[in-house]
């Protein structure tokens, strides 16, 4: 891939009173930017709910996997195909493990830290005693570490990446040669105006309770606030080709699916308690050859506190795209949205008329998503 594309995501979502993310306290995370207190949400939990918005749409065996019991994991596989006890496939787990050199946890049969890796990725792991697991699991040790020695466990991790290992990336610390460079870039999301912490008090009545007992069987609190967010991703289409082994076409698979997926997904802290689902009121992409550019400097100076806080942080947003595109010369090679404004509410006309001049007419989401694909495939084939 000659030339390298970078395809930046710019979300504008409102969501009502909700936890989406907890700090150290249990209360909604916060950044001050702007001189003024914002609601945020960290970049780690909007990634790890697409994650797993995207591998709930796949089988079991495509899925990626964060855990630090993958001793116990593989364990598993070896038992299922081979019919060993779990003692004895345990043995021939850790020493086919022992080669990655990952540093033990506290707990027996866990590393130190979390690995994210392919279930398939194991499965073929597994897969490279199947024929001899009974002639291993008779050997002491030793000889045991020995005759698994040579065998490709490590390289196995190098190669076949799921999608979200090839898209979010992989680090070891100790191990650099099971580091994958992640494709993709999630800023935290952050609300467009100044934002204050409020506080629900509850009570749990015991439906048990006699009836001369008054009062409540708990009592708490739950922080919780309600934001418009801007939220801003990032993807490096080069790298995320060069992590599932130059693939285009699988690589396009996986951008499409990530912007459905980042789009779509959302954190489930306290989700029972405030049932905060949402869907976008804008998603807009860029395609740019030179860097990615996050457009948060158009909320620096907060949008004040009242009525059509999503229309105008939409204006803004689109406003930004403008003045950065002027003042820097950019030439974007695509850029596409998706929004709810529309021209025929007076409301919303001045930012339906903005979103046009920036982004184009606005689309329905599987459209850009089309388009995004076929733009990018045509100017790979202009490049070829």
């Amino acid at each position: 891939m000659p030339q390298r594309f970078y395809i930046d995501v710019h979300v504008v979502q409102t969501v009502p009173p909700a936890n989406l993310n907890r700090d150290d306290q249990g209360n909604p995370k916060e950044a001050i930017y702007g001189g003024v207190r914002r609601s945020r949400v960290s970049s780690q939990a909007w990634k790890r709910a697409t994650r797993r918005h995207f591998d709930a749409q796949n089988p079991e065996s495509d899925r990626a996997t964060r855990t630090k019991r993958l001793t116990g994991e593989l364990t598993t596989r070896i038992t299922q195909n081979t019919g060993l006890e779990r003692e004895a496939a345990d043995r021939i787990a850790a020493a086919l493990l022992t080669q990655l050199g990952l540093s033990q946890g506290k707990k027996a049969g866990d590393t130190a830290y979390l690995l994210f890796y392919g279930n398939a990725q194991l499965d073929t792991v597994a897969a490279l005693v199947t024929d001899q697991a009974t002639d291993l699991a008779a050997l002491d040790d030793k000889t045991l570490a020995g005759a698994v020695k040579e065998l490709p466990v490590a390289e196995t991790f190098k190669t076949g990446h799921p999608v979200g290992v090839a898209l979010f990336g992989r680090m070891v610390a100790d191990i650099p040669k099971l580091n994958v460079d992640a494709a993709v870039q999630v800023a935290h999301a952050l609300s467009t105006h100044e934002t204050q912490l409020e506080f629900d008090y509850f009570t749990a009545v015991d439906d048990q309770n006699e009836k001369d007992e008054t009062g409540a069987g708990m009592i708490g609190t739950i922080g919780f606030n309600s934001a418009t967010l801007y939220r801003y991703a990032t993807v490096g289409l080069a790298q995320l080709t060069d992590n599932l082994g130059g693939d285009t076409e699988a690589a396009l698979d996986a951008l499409d699916r990530f912007i459905d997926s980042f789009t779509l997904s959302a954190p489930t802290g306290y989700q029972n308690s405030f049932a905060h689902r949402t869907r976008p009121s804008l998603v807009a992409v860029v395609v740019r050859t030179d860097q990615p550019v996050n457009l948060v400097s158009a909320f620096e100076e907060p949008v004040p506190a009242e009525a059509g806080l999503q229309a105008n942080s939409a204006r803004r947003l689109a406003e930004e795209h403008l003045t950065a595109t002027q003042v820097w010369g950019d030439h974007p090679l695509y850029t596409a949205a998706s929004h709810t404004f529309t021209t025929r509410e007076p409301r919303t006309k001045d930012t339906a008329e903005t979103l046009t001049q920036a982004f184009g007419e606005s689309v329905t989401f599987a459209d850009l998503r089309t388009t995004l694909r076929t733009r990018i495939t045509s100017a790979l084939g202009e490049q070829a």
